[in-house]
């Protein structure tokens, strides 16, 4: 891996926090992610499965991670197993993590080859009551892909019917979205590398650049800090292409006049960074990209501090609704008047920024965690409001990481660029 070793005691810490919300006489079962197949004998890049990545520290496919803590043979309450090497890996694929390798990374005591998993399964099966297993079950997953979790549930039930089957991502969900100490170091490492992206960025920037080429610059940077690249597909709008939400094409030259909105975030050890900035190709905002530009700002700036303890993501976002209807009217976009006869369901705000203001961050850059639970220190949101004017060709877009705490928010990006007059300032030293 391209990133630092990591202190084996946090995943030692997550072990210990997920265990004990097990009820009696449990074992829990976690599978690594599958390696994805592409064409012919094609595969996509390996991404660990975050939730086994958080109970272990392990990034390598073909692992599995057996919790017992009520077992009566003590080393069985805790059993990792690896993929075992041969000369034929070694040569095609090259190294695999050893037994001792694996436990200096995860703090596991007993780690097997993954031949003896199922005697050992079996085993510890005869003693357990209830069995926990893992699933993807995050509000906005589209799983049409039989995963490896998915396999071993399957053949679990049928072999193993008589025992009591119990849901792990409740678990994963509740003490996932609060941070430890070791993952905001993690996440602020993430941010860092992303911030000498974008200065890369400002120096590149100038007419005539094709948005793939700006996209190159960010691999260039990210890589070369032991990123293993953008934590997600970055998105490098010019022009009205910034009105798309979703635009990832890059495909597009930068033209002069244009704004170029770009929502980037390297990944640092699985964790993710998540950044959105829209800068003025030529250097200089115009009058009008100015005024949205500080209307973004202003609404960002207010609902950051609406990030602390006790809030929740519903009275946040009602209240940024309020703050963005305020700025549209004075933008000359929406009405005072038509504002307040406005059906309360179906605000007219929505025809400008028409997506949520903030998502929890973390392993996943759309980390899971409750909508419905009040914000706790420690937890990790974006914010990252918007306007997007389509038949002026606008979008512009603003996003930080923001840390709770009971002494405020906290900006995990606080050093990146954001107010207009130093973007303009940097751009120009090009």
């Amino acid at each position: 891996m391209k990133y630092q070793p990591i202190d084996r005691e946090l995943f030692c810490y997550n072990r210990r926090n997920f265990v004990r919300q097990l009820k009696p006489s449990s074992l829990a079962v976690f599978h690594s992610n599958d390696v994805m197949p592409t064409n012919a004998d094609g595969t996509m890049a390996f991404r660990q499965n975050s939730d086994l990545f958080y109970l272990t520290g392990v990034d390598q496919e073909e692992s599995i991670l057996l919790l017992f803590p009520d077992a009566r043979d003590e080393r069985m309450k805790e059993v990792l197993f690896v993929r075992e090497s041969n000369e034929h890996i070694m040569v095609w694929e090259g190294y695999k993590l050893t037994k001792e390798q694996a436990r200096e990374t995860s703090g596991i005591a007993s780690v097997l080859w993954l031949k003896d998993f199922k005697q050992v399964f079996n085993s510890l099966m005869a003693e357990a009551e209830h069995v926990y297993l893992n699933t993807n079950e995050h509000l906005r997953a589209v799983v049409e892909v039989e995963t490896r979790d998915a396999r071993f549930i399957k053949w679990c039930q049928e072999v193993y019917p008589l025992h009591r089957y119990e849901r792990s991502a409740p678990i994963m969900h509740h003490l996932r979205a609060i941070k430890s100490e070791k993952e905001i170091e993690l996440l602020r490492k993430a941010c860092d590398i992303t911030e000498l992206g974008f200065r890369r960025l400002l120096q590149f920037i100038k007419p005539g650049v094709m948005e793939y080429e700006v996209e190159a610059e960010l691999y260039h940077e990210f890589i070369r800090n032991r990123s293993r690249g953008p934590a997600y597909s970055p998105i490098i709008a010019s022009g009205e292409n910034a009105c798309i939400l979703h635009y990832t094409d890059n495909s597009r030259e930068c033209k002069d006049g244009d704004l170029l909105l770009l929502d980037v975030g390297a990944e640092y050890a699985n964790y993710a960074a998540d950044m959105t900035r829209t800068v003025p190709v030529n250097g200089k905002y115009t009058k009008r990209q100015r005024e949205v530009y500080e209307a973004v700002l202003r609404v960002m700036k207010a609902a950051t501090q609406m990030l602390v303890p006790g809030n929740s993501l519903d009275q946040y976002h009602k209240f940024v609704g309020t703050v963005m209807e305020n700025e549209l009217i004075g933008l000359g976009l929406l009405s005072a008047g038509d504002v307040r006869n406005q059906d309360p369901s179906n605000p007219l705000y929505r025809k400008y920024f028409m997506h949520g203001t903030s998502h929890h961050l973390g392993l996943d850059v759309h980390d899971v965690g409750s909508k419905y639970r009040s914000f706790e220190e420690g937890m990790v949101f974006t914010c990252e409001p918007g306007i997007y004017i389509r038949e002026e060709g606008i979008g512009v877009r603003l996003e930080n990481d923001i840390l709770v705490t009971r002494s405020g928010p906290v900006d995990l990006m606080k050093n990146i660029p954001l107010e207009a007059d130093d973007i303009e300032r940097l751009m120009q030293k090009r």
